[in-house]
């Protein structure tokens, strides 16, 4: 298994240059670059190609809306050369909160978008002359869409490093979830319950495999959480209660009340009464009480954070339910250390 970790949108480039160059020398094998009403992942995306080796560099994620098709082909193969090979294109829809609240566009047809931005990606990474004609992207415009009637059809400029840059999609709703499965080379889920992972999500995973193109390869899976390794059950409590804020952030607050993704994921994992509790108390702004209301199994079984034989069997959960990277977010004295030590372990 390879062992990914996140660079935070709070992060200024020049402090995720550190961060990551630590993380290259722990033996980290893809850093994540968030963006989110923040720096763009982009620039910083290319510091860190200049300044690391052998690390992927992996945008997680760049929303779908805030960019044209185009751009974020041309911006991925831009990284891809940069980093002589070393990027991975992270795609997302993000959410109505974001996109119409920070980038004033509306959050619509996600699926169609997603589908549709793949495509043209790939179009243009192979320096096809780009002709598109979907229901939401139209190259060239022609005056049926709204175009002055000009347009012609083009390719890139530049060659690619690589035609075929890696896609991996953040999706956790059924119909997003297939069409991952079906399109992208990775699958990025959020919330990943090894063991209840089957239940919330395999019809979509195998609906879209039956449809999959074998060219693609399998389909990664980047999963993981929370890392830790402890002498003690009573330590590894403790630290787990780190994940409280933001569990309690995404399945209570990060949406609105009839529309949250990560709410109605948690309810997938059969916890119907926790998850409108905890939304009810976290739009009441009793945050801490929502936090306190997450199942101990839950956070337990979504993180990595234990005696030594818990964090093993933990990793060999998550290699059984198809795990093909682990994203560690280690705490503790020595969080790299740690880092290194389920690096060994995983492999």
């Amino acid at each position: 298994m390879k062992i990914s970790m996140t660079i935070d949108y709070s992060d200024n480039p020049r402090k995720a240059v550190e961060r990551a160059q630590a993380m290259e020398s722990a033996g980290v094998d893809l850093a994540w670059v968030a963006e989110a009403y923040s720096f763009d992942a982009v620039s910083t995306l290319g510091f860190l190609a200049a300044h690391t080796s052998t690390m992927e560099l992996v945008s997680g994620i760049l929303p779908i809306y805030s960019r044209t098709p185009t751009l974020i082909a041309m911006t991925a193969a831009t990284l891809d050369s940069l980093s002589e090979g070393r990027f991975t294109l992270g795609l997302g829809a993000s959410g109505p909160q974001v996109i119409e609240g920070w980038h004033g566009v509306p959050y619509n047809r996600p699926l169609g978008r997603t589908r549709e931005v793949i495509e043209i990606c790939r179009k243009v990474w192979k320096r096809e002359r780009l002709e598109h004609d979907g229901r939401n992207y139209h190259m060239p415009l022609t005056p049926e869409h709204g175009g002055g009637g000009l347009g012609k059809p083009l390719k890139l400029i530049n060659t690619p490093l690589r035609e075929d840059i890696p896609i991996v999609v953040a999706s956790i709703g059924e119909k997003n979830v297939e069409l991952t499965a079906e399109m992208a080379n990775g699958w990025l889920p959020v919330f990943f319950h090894p063991e209840k992972a089957r239940d919330a999500w395999g019809a979509a995973l195998d609906a879209g495999l039956a449809k999959r193109d074998p060219a693609l390869g399998e389909l990664e899976i980047i999963a993981g959480g929370l890392a830790a390794i402890t002498e003690t059950e009573e330590q590894a409590a403790e630290l787990r209660n780190l994940a409280r804020p933001s569990l309690a952030l995404y399945i209570g607050g990060m949406g609105a009340k009839s529309k949250n993704f990560y709410n109605t994921l948690f309810q997938r994992y059969g916890y119907e009464a926790e998850a409108e509790q905890i939304q009810d108390l976290y739009l009441d702004g009793k945050k801490d009480e929502a936090a306190a209301l997450i199942p101990d199994e839950f956070i337990a079984q979504t993180s990595l954070v234990g005696p030594a034989g818990f964090v093993q069997e933990r990793i060999a959960a998550y290699a059984e339910a198809g795990v093909t990277s682990l994203t560690l977010n280690p705490v503790g004295a020595d969080p790299l250390a740690v880092v290194s030590q389920i690096k060994e372990w995983a492999n």
